[in-house]
């Protein structure tokens, strides 16, 4: 049980978007279609996870046992910069109509500290291997309901009469604001 908590925590309660906010680049800047914004979630989910286990080894079987614990963030950032650039190629070449509508935003993944915040946390916490892929799948999961979401409600505000000053980036960020008070409310449900 305690598993599925920490799961539902990182979705809902303790969402890298809407709770830490981290990843607000993409968060904001894919945000704007529906399809883009799942592709990047998949994106970002597949990384988070994927670094949640890598970085999970090379602490636990490299930077621990021989007190090399001062080059966590060094380490963490060759993980991301490496996966990132795999599915990047992958994306590249299965789905070139995809790879142009994420433009600037997939390679910039590597620097979304959505994804340090999970590596250096799972090792802050003293994770077991098992929670911090489960914590890895759930944040990225939680990544990619905050987008999906912001990507839902940007593409019914572009149908709506917004104030002239409003639009764009002030209108989203309010959402956004509204939308990290709404998920506030998940918190008294895991304690």
């Amino acid at each position: 049980m305690n598993l599925l908590m920490m799961f539902i925590a990182a979705i809902f309660v303790q969402n890298y978007v809407l709770y830490y906010f981290l990843g607000i680049c993409p968060f904001l800047g894919v945000s704007k279609k529906i399809d883009s914004a799942v592709s990047m979630g998949m994106a970002v989910t597949f990384v988070m996870t994927i670094t949640a286990v890598v970085s999970w080894m090379i602490n636990h079987w490299i930077l621990i046992p021989y007190k090399l614990d001062f080059l966590q963030i060094v380490s963490f950032i060759l993980v991301i910069a490496s996966l990132v650039q795999l599915v990047e190629m992958f994306i590249r070449k299965i789905s070139p109509p995809l790879y142009q509508a994420l433009g600037i935003y997939l390679p910039l993944i590597t620097t979304n500290c959505a994804i340090m915040g999970l590596a250096l946390l799972a090792a802050l916490k003293n994770f077991s291997f098992l929670e911090t892929v489960i914590y890895g799948i759930g944040s990225g999961l939680g990544f990619t309901l905050a987008i999906v979401l912001m990507a839902g409600i940007r593409e019914q505000l572009a149908l709506a009469d917004v104030p002239e000053p409003l639009k764009g980036a002030g209108i989203a960020l309010i959402v956004a604001g509204i939308m990290a008070l709404a998920f506030t409310g998940f918190s008294g449900m895991i304690n």
